[in-house]
């Protein structure tokens, strides 16, 4: 493994974000394991492979109304002044599977998703007829194919429906079912355990004892572990002791990845640092942003990777955001792993530390009908300020050459909500 050049002072020098996590996803193979599921089982997996249509979309030729089938040259000088009477020779419900078809002077009710009658070119609502039933007047005349849906007009079958890589969600799953699948070949769901580190934790709900505190990390994580697709195989809480921790690590339960909280810094008891700094395959590095500056990645001996994350809340939120999901969804042989950022406008100032990338969280908000940011707390991106991440919708992620935010600059923002 490759190792960053010592500091002058022996500490470790600043690394950008972006080749951090450059070498994290470089590091990573993606699960090769990949299994058939259910269209009712796929929602949150990955698609492995591309699939393609079984059937033509639609299927056959069908009306996009409630109204009458006609010739529309029966019917092409109809006017509301002057309508053109049809005989009604058929009543066509969606699902009608029997062989219909028209002749001049002829019209055919019919129901959206019904197919069209043979004879037939054209569809007039029925907001444009009297709605007779054994007899129709025509108040307008269609246009050719008017209100017809076309066989395969959407897809042909052999057509590519969904590439591999795709997060599957429902709009996907739902064109899946439509052009013919039962099922989808999806890459298998990384198991991934959660340890957030730190005597001072105690169980949420408990009884606070001198210098203690709630842990919320593992809850933090755990839940976003499962938002990114993975399953939490396992979840710990662990006192600043390298020998329970050595312990644990050679007593989990098989996993894909291990994400730390906690103990990855330069104090006297970071106890992370201390156990995987001696595996030889972990690297601690500091990262030009905030919050987050200590960050840790490497494998254990049989090859997992594993992630330390710094121990305030705050922190924790966004080394995940910034590196641990990606490096999730790129392990579940995701195609897109970075979330998507949009453009807003700040609402209000703040300040930002110079040659850091900074992680503000931020709500949303919105001036004249135009959506806006602003920090979610007055403590701005303090690495302790849990109780703002319940406030947040994000992060405004502000460069590492802008020191300050005026209200009006319009800064890029990633939407975690």
């Amino acid at each position: 493994m490759s190792t960053f050049p010592s500091a002058p002072d022996g500490v470790a020098p600043l690394v950008s974000v972006s080749a951090h996590l450059e070498r994290i996803l470089a590091s990573i193979t993606p699960l090769r394991s990949i299994e058939m599921v259910r269209l009712a089982d796929a929602a949150g997996r990955t698609l492995a492979t591309s699939v393609d249509a079984l059937v033509d979309l639609p299927s056959f030729d069908n009306s996009a109304m409630d109204g009458y089938a006609v010739r529309r040259a029966d019917v092409v000088d109809a006017t509301s002044d002057a309508p053109i009477v049809l005989d009604v020779v058929a009543d066509l419900p969606a699902g009608a599977g029997d062989a219909v078809s028209i002749g001049p002077g002829q019209a055919a009710r019919i129901m959206t998703g019904a197919p069209v009658p043979a004879g037939a070119d054209a569809v007039v609502p029925v907001e444009r007829t009297d709605a007779g039933s054994a007899r129709v007047a025509i108040h307008a005349a269609p246009r050719p194919g008017h209100h017809i849906r076309r066989r395969g007009e959407d897809l042909r079958a052999g057509d590519r429906v969904l590439t591999g890589g795709m997060e599957l969600g429902p709009r996907r799953i739902a064109a899946a079912a439509a052009a013919g699948l039962a099922e989808l070949p999806v890459v298998a769901v990384p198991r991934v355990a959660v340890v957030a580190t730190g005597s001072e934790l105690v169980e949420p709900g408990a009884a606070l004892g001198p210098g203690r505190i709630h842990d919320s990390n593992s809850l933090l994580l755990a839940a976003l572990v499962a938002e990114a697709g993975c399953l939490v195989s396992e979840v710990r809480r662990l006192p600043d002791d390298p020998r329970l921790l050595r312990e644990w690590l050679e007593t989990r339960a098989e996993c894909d990845a291990v994400v730390f909280s906690g103990g990855v810094s330069v104090g006297a008891y970071d106890v992370v640092r201390q156990v995987l700094g001696e595996l030889g395959t972990v690297e601690f590095v500091r990262v030009a942003m905030q919050p987050g500056k200590p960050q840790a990645f490497g494998t254990l001996p049989d090859g997992t990777p594993v992630f330390g994350l710094p121990g305030n809340p705050v922190a924790v939120a966004v080394s995940f955001e910034a590196f641990v999901r990606p490096a999730l969804l790129h392990l579940a042989a995701r195609a897109d792993v970075l979330r998507p950022t949009w453009r807003v406008a700040a609402e209000v100032g703040w300040r930002s530390p110079a040659a850091r990338r900074q992680y503000m969280p931020v709500t949303l908000g919105a001036d004249r009908g135009a959506p806006t940011v602003r920090p979610a707390t007055a403590g701005g991106s303090g690495s302790h300020l849990v109780g703002g991440l319940a406030l947040a919708d994000g992060f405004a992620i502000i460069p590492e050459d802008v020191e300050e935010v005026a209200a009006g600059d319009v800064v890029e923002v990633a939407i975690t909500r």
